[in-house]
C-alpha cells in the first residue's frame, strides 16, 4: 500500500505509536494479511509509510464500529486497488461518520496535538468551515474521524466560501441518497420490525458507503478529465 511517492520511514514501533496501537497488534494484522508487508531496508529492518499508517487507522476504525475480523477482511478486499494514504483517510472518515459519538471536545492545545501540526487562527477557521471543528466555549468540538482529512485539506487552495458551498452540495446529495435508500428499505420491510431494520441497515451500510464513495471518486475523476479536455479513461470518444 506504499506508493512510489510515499517514503517508508517508520519502524514498526513508530508505526504502532502513531496509530495508537501496540506492536503486537500491528504484527497480528500483518499475519492476517490485513496490513501489507513493510519495505525491507538496510540490516533487514522493515519500514512503513503513510499508506500503512492510513490502512492501519482504517482497520482500527472498522474494529471500533464493531466489525468482526472476517467482516474487516471483506471490507478491505472490496476496496479499489491502488488506493493511497489520502484515499484510505477518506474511507476512514466515512466509516467514522457511522458512529454517533465521533465528536469530542478538546482545548486548543490538544486540538493542535491531534492535528499533528501547528494550527493558526486561519487554519482553525477553515476547519470550522469544513464542519470538522466547531467552537464550544473555550474548547473545540472535534470530529476525530474527519480531523486528519481536514488537516490535509488545509493546504488545498480553496476559499472558506467554496468549502462551505462544497459541503452543502455533498450534504444535500447524501441526504437525497439516504432518503431513496430508506424508501427501498421500507418497501422491502413494510412491517418495520425495529431489530430487523437495524440489522439490515448495519449489514448494508458498509457496502452502500463503499459503493457511493467509489462511484463519487470515479465520477470526479471523469469530471476533471473532461474539464481538462483529456480523453475518458476507457478510451471512448
Amino acid at each position: 500500500m506504499t506508493s512510489e511517492t510515499e517514503v517508508p520511514a517508520l519502524t514498526v514501533d513508530e508505526l504502532a505509536a502513531q496509530a495508537g496501537v501496540t506492536v503486537r497488534t500491528v504484527r497480528f494484522y500483518s499475519t492476517k494479511g490485513l496490513l501489507p508487508p513493510p519495505v525491507i531496508g538496510p540490516r533487514r529492518v522493515g519500514h512503513y509509510g503513510p499508506g500503512h499508517l492510513a490502512r492501519l487507522a482504517l482497520i482500527e476504525e472498522l474494529r471500533e464500529q464493531g466489525l468482526t475480523l472476517a467482516a474487516i477482511e471483506r471490507y478491505l478486499d472490496r476496496l479499489p486497488p491502488g488506493l493511497d494514504a489520502h484515499d484510505l483517510a477518506v474511507h476512514r472518515a466515512v466509516v467514522a461518520s457511522w458512529s454517533p459519538d465521533a465528536v469530542e471536545t478538546v482545548p486548543r492545545e490538544e486540538l493542535q496535538s491531534r492535528a499533528g501540526r501547528p494550527l493558526d487562527d486561519e487554519d482553525v477557521d477553515r476547519l470550522v468551515a469544513m464542519n470538522v471543528v466547531r467552537r464550544e466555549g473555550d474548547g473545540y468540538g472535534v470530529d476525530l474521524g474527519l480531523l486528519r482529512l481536514g488537516v490535509r485539506l488545509l493546504d488545498v487552495p480553496l476559499s472558506q466560501e467554496s468549502i462551505r458551498a462544497a459541503r452543502t452540495v455533498l450534504t444535500d446529495h447524501a441526504r437525497a441518497a439516504a432518503h431513496e435508500l430508506s424508501r427501498l428499505l421500507r418497501e422491502e420491510m413494510p412491517e418495520r420490525d425495529a431489530q430487523a431494520v437495524r440489522s439490515l441497515s448495519a449489514h448494508m451500510q458498509p457496502l452502500v458507503v463503499q459503493a457511493l464513495l467509489t462511484a463519487f471518486q470515479r465520477s470526479l475523476t471523469e469530471e476533471v478529465r473532461e474539464w481538462l479536455g483529456e480523453p475518458p479513461a476507457d478510451g471512448s470518444p
